[in-house]
């Protein structure tokens, strides 16, 4: 149960930062271009990092309101992070001009070598829904068997061993880009 309490409280705070994020660039730039430069910027953090922090905003809460696995809703959150990127692209690109991350965001998006970063990402972030969603299942089901129990550990030290992997990677690649984060 302490688990469910941090996933909430997490939650809250990202969805808290989302409407400072939103709030803070509508003052600046006007609400038509505050809601295209969050919804982008959401979709960076969706398709650049390779964990499910945005994606969480709506995986989570659908996942306790209707049941849908997190990995399900997850691809739906990268169809719409896609579509609209590839709308923004398209239609008007001047947006990606707007802050920092869109200036990067949109540096990786147009430099096909640079896509290794979206594809490393989507596979960190589906690795970690995919374990989210088994210790979502272990804290409803405590019954669950001692076999069940083993294999999840086997699962969740493959997991941290893929997941330093994918990080060390993914620093490489954004090193690559200019960008230095201290781990």
């Amino acid at each position: 149960m302490e688990d469910h309490k941090s996933r909430v409280i997490k939650f809250i705070l990202l969805f808290a930062i989302l409407i400072f994020y939103f709030t803070f660039v509508s003052l600046k730039y006007g609400i038509k271009n505050g809601l295209s430069i969050t919804l982008l910027t959401w979709s960076f953090f969706v398709l650049c990092t390779p964990i499910a922090d945005a994606g969480f905003l709506l995986d989570f809460p659908i996942r306790l309101l209707t049941g849908i696995r997190m990995l399900h809703s997850e691809i739906i959150v990268w169809i719409i992070a896609i579509s609209m990127n590839l709308y923004s692209l398209s239609f008007m690109e001047s947006i990606y001009e707007r802050t920092v991350i869109l200036l990067i965001f949109h540096h990786i998006l147009t430099n096909p070598i640079y896509w290794s970063i979206i594809l490393l990402s989507g596979v960190g972030t589906f690795i970690s829904i995919h374990l989210a969603d088994g210790l979502f299942d272990l804290s409803i089901d405590v019954h669950h068997s001692k076999f069940r129990k083993h294999k999840n550990i086997h699962q969740i030290i493959f997991f941290i061993f893929l997941a330093i992997a994918i990080i060390l990677m993914y620093d490489f690649l954004l090193r690559q880009l200019g960008i230095d984060i201290p781990l």
